[in-house]
């Protein structure tokens, strides 16, 4: 009976191992960019740390990307190709945004979280990938589709547009100011909406350069100009929901920023102790060489 009832479990253990678990279609799912060879789609499901067909897969193409990006970064930028990846897995109510990113050279976990909290997404676990290095711009577009098939709820249109040029704008400001400064500052105008929407330009102008002097940051006319224009664009939304999706995600953020700044501070303290030991070393051969 023993025998009968071992041989009866190996068959039960051989018969799960042949049989492929179903995919999680409700949960979670893979946004592939069309023009990816298959080597390259295997890559980026390593790097999602999961095995293609376990969860829904949908296909982003280069148009769907057009769609929110023309007008907001230059045509070479957009290409011809659409490369980007994106695993979005939904969470429990409450959970917050997190996004890291893995071969994006442009955009930061930050700046995708308060973007996304611009278009509405909220509680979810958003990985940004590809193959090789991209500037991660046309992602958003792979969470929104991923987002809204999972939900069955559609995004609102203008907030999602919004959201992507708040991505551009803040990743053009990160190039001169840092991220989190970047992030900082379109937070806080984000949180100012009833006030602004009724300024003057010139007078959102000197709102702006003050609120980025608490930051230590000088802006130029050119960046200025850049985050009129998004207030502006962002006045078209409901002031009081996006002040709601904002302040959901200031937890994330300053975590993300903390989390950072314990990485930085490591670095530089494993930079300084490598200088240590090649000083020590470099007196030892000085020593050495005196010696002889």
């Amino acid at each position: 009976m023993k025998r009968i009832l071992t041989f009866c479990l190996c068959l039960a253990l051989i018969a799960s191992l042949a049989v492929p678990a179903l995919a999680d279609t409700t949960s979670r799912c893979a946004v592939i960019g069309a023009n990816l060879t298959e080597e390259q789609v295997a890559a980026v499901y390593r790097q999602f740390g999961i095995r293609r067909g376990e969860v829904l897969e949908l296909t982003l193409t280069n148009a769907e990307e057009r769609h929110y990006l023309e007008g907001l970064v230059a045509d070479s930028v957009i290409g011809t190709r659409s490369i980007s990846c994106v695993y979005v897995e939904l969470l429990p109510s409450g959970s917050g945004i997190n996004v890291t990113t893995s071969n994006v050279t442009w955009c930061t976990g930050q700046m995708y979280v308060s973007a996304l909290a611009t278009a509405g997404v909220t509680d979810a676990r958003v990985l940004v990938a590809a193959p090789f290095e991209v500037s991660g711009t046309a992602a958003l577009a792979g969470v929104y589709k991923a987002y809204e098939e999972m939900t069955g709820a559609r995004l609102d249109d203008t907030a999602k547009l919004v959201s992507t040029q708040e991505l551009t704008i803040a990743g053009d400001l990160a190039q001169q100011i840092g991220s989190e400064d970047s992030t900082s500052i379109i937070g806080d105008l984000k949180l100012m909406l009833n006030e602004t929407k009724n300024m003057s330009d010139d007078e959102m102008r000197s709102l702006i350069i003050g609120i980025a002097e608490r930051y230590n940051v000088k802006l130029t006319e050119t960046q200025i100009n850049q985050l009129i224009t998004l207030c502006r664009s962002l006045e078209n939304l409901n002031p009081d929901q996006l002040r709601q999706r904002v302040e959901s995600v200031q937890g994330t953020l300053q975590k993300m920023s903390e989390a950072k700044d314990k990485v930085v501070g490591f670095a530089e303290t494993l930079k300084v102790f490598l200088e240590s030991v090649s000083d020590f070393f470099d007196k030892i051969r000085e020593l050495m060489d005196k010696f002889n």
